[in-house]
C-alpha cells in the first residue's frame, strides 16, 4: 500500500495548473497510480472551475460556510467511496521501456519520454528528461537487483516517486507509488533487491558521505 503521497497544496496547484513541468508530471504519475490522490485531484479541479467561472454564490457569509461543508463533505465521501469504479489505461507501444535488460511501463505523464538515451555507471542507469528547468533537474532512475546507491545526504531537495520494484533505506521500505522528499535534514543509504524504477527531481547534487563514493563530491554538480 502506498504510504507517501504528495501534500494538499501540491494536488491543488497541479489541478490549478501552476506546477513547473518536473513536478506536475511527478504528481500526475502519482495520481494515475493512487485512487485517493486521483479524488483530491479531481476535486480540486471541480473547486477551481467553479471559482474561475464564479458558478459558487459568495454573496452571503452563511452561503460561504454552506459552501465550505459541502466542499468538506463531499471530499469525504468521495474519498470513503471504495466503489468508485477505476478506468483503466491500455499501454500504447510508446508506454515500455527497457532498462538494463527490465521491460517496464511508464505512467502516462512519462510516456512521451520514452526514447530517452541512457548513461551507466556500475548497477545505476539514468536517463534525464530535457525540461530546461535551470538548477532543477529530472530523471529516470534504475537501480539494479541486489545494489543501491551509496550513503549520501542531499545540497537542496529532491522527490523520488518510485515506479516500479521496490526499495528500502533505513527510515523505511518502499512501493510503487509512494512520492518521497528529501532535503538536507535526510542520510539514508536506498538499497533494492529486485531492482527498480525511479522518476527523481533535484535541484542541487547529493553529497555522498561514506567510503570510495565521496570522490564523486567533486563532480556532483556535473552528475546529478
Amino acid at each position: 500500500m502506498i504510504k507517501y503521497h504528495p501534500a494538499d497544496d501540491l494536488l491543488y496547484a497541479h489541478a490549478a495548473g501552476t506546477l513547473p513541468a518536473s513536478m506536475s508530471i511527478a504528481v500526475s504519475a502519482h495520481s494515475e497510480m493512487c485512487d485517493f490522490c486521483a479524488k483530491k485531484v479531481a476535486l480540486f479541479e471541480n473547486q477551481i472551475a467553479d471559482e474561475t467561472f464564479n458558478l459558487a454564490d459568495n454573496s452571503e457569509a452563511s452561503s460561504n460556510a454552506s459552501d465550505s461543508d459541502e466542499f468538506a463533505g463531499m471530499l469525504s465521501a468521495i474519498l470513503s467511496d471504495e466503489q468508485l469504479p477505476s478506468t483503466p489505461i491500455s499501454p500504447s507501444p510508446e508506454s515500455k521501456i527497457d532498462v538494463a535488460g527490465e521491460r517496464y511501463t511508464l505512467p502516462t505523464a512519462l510516456r512521451r519520454y520514452h526514447h530517452l538515451g541512457w548513461s551507466s555507471v556500475g548497477s545505476l542507469s539514468r536517463a534525464r528528461l530535457p525540461l530546461n528547468e535551470g538548477d532543477t533537474r529530472a530523471s529516470l532512475l534504475h537501480i539494479g537487483m541486489n545494489s543501491g546507491v551509496p550513503s549520501h545526504t542531499h545540497k537542496g531537495t529532491e522527490v523520488t516517486l518510485l515506479l516500479s520494484g521496490h526499495f528500502e533505506d533505513e527510515h523505511d521500505s518502499y512501493v510503487p507509488g509512494d512520492f518521497i522528499i528529501l532535503d538536507s535534514s535526510n542520510h539514508h543509504t536506498p538499497q533494492t533487491h529486485d531492482g527498480c524504477l525511479c522518476y527523481t527531481i533535484a535541484d542541487a547534487p547529493l553529497h555522498f558521505t561514506k567510503g570510495v563514493s565521496q570522490l564523486l563530491n567533486a563532480v556532483g554538480h556535473v552528475i546529478y
